[in-house]
């Protein structure tokens, strides 16, 4: 197992060296161990994963963020690769939250996570430009004061919530850098102009989120775009939840077992566990 210094010198450098590379999102232990076996270099958390396996909405600040850092004990000790986390709005308005948030995200045995501009709340989704700054700002305290590298992402989250403003977005995004953040990502952009025009914007390491309905960049298109890091989201607990939805379906509405034949193997899922 590495050290929680040496996870974070290995995920700085995937951000500093050529091209991309992409960072899955597993929802609990064992969907960690799956990816790690893969040959993922690196896993991110999903709030929206996590708030699905829990039974509950995502998006409207239903989960804790005592609930959002034990998920994240329990993925982070899966495996050996660095973790980094959603950590939503920090679960707090005011930047002295958002402070306290990174600074146990650091204790949690995380090496990175992002801190987003939306509040939560669905009559006034995005804070005011000056307080996503002032949280930023204190947020990027939090991450330097921390004795190991941890990568801090900024979100402009518009896109997400109905607010389809470039402009707005990429003028955040760099006011996040000039406050000293790590990674720039602007979730819900769809289209690869609005991805190049980011990307040619600011000067620090841009993430994108694939797996969105409508987005069809493929790992080669992003790369010569100059984007650096690729999420999945919640695509991949969509996924799964769909494949059981759909095996459910058969079942009620046609009384017959044939999505066991597109099952995972159990002998393959129990070596997999069992490393």
């Amino acid at each position: 197992m590495h050290s929680q210094q040496q996870k974070g010198e290995i995920f700085r450098a995937l951000h500093e060296r050529p091209g991309c590379f992409v960072i899955p999102n597993p929802w609990d232990a064992g969907s960690s161990k799956l990816l790690a076996s893969l040959g993922f270099e690196a896993l991110a958390t999903t709030s929206a994963g996590l708030a699905f396996s829990l039974g509950r909405a995502d998006g409207k600040n239903l989960i804790s963020r005592e609930e959002t850092f034990a998920n994240v004990r329990d993925i982070v000790t899966a495996t050996s690769l660095p973790v980094s986390a959603d950590l939503e709005n920090g679960f707090h308005d005011d930047a002295a939250g958002v402070y306290e948030t990174i600074s146990q995200a650091t204790a949690a045995g995380l090496v990175g996570g992002s801190i987003e501009d939306a509040t939560g709340d669905a009559d006034n989704p995005i804070y005011s430009f000056e307080l996503a700054v002032e949280r930023m700002t204190a947020a990027v305290e939090a991450a330097k004061a921390s004795p190991f590298p941890f990568v801090l992402t900024a979100r402009a989250e518009n896109f997400l919530y109905g607010r389809p403003n470039l402009e707005d977005t990429i003028r955040r995004l760099q006011a996040f850098q000039e406050a000293g953040a790590d990674v720039l990502f602007a979730p819900g952009l769809k289209s690869r102009e609005d991805i190049a025009t980011l990307v040619r914007e600011v000067d620090l390491p841009v993430s994108v989120v694939m797996g969105l309905s409508g987005v069809t960049l493929s790992v080669q298109e992003l790369t010569e775009i100059g984007v650096k890091r690729i999420s999945l989201g919640s695509s991949l607990n969509r996924a799964a939840l769909g494949a059981l939805l759909g095996a459910a379906d058969e079942i009620l509405t046609k009384g017959t077992f044939s999505f066991a034949e597109n099952a995972a193997p159990y002998g393959d899922l129990n070596m997999r566990f069992g490393k």
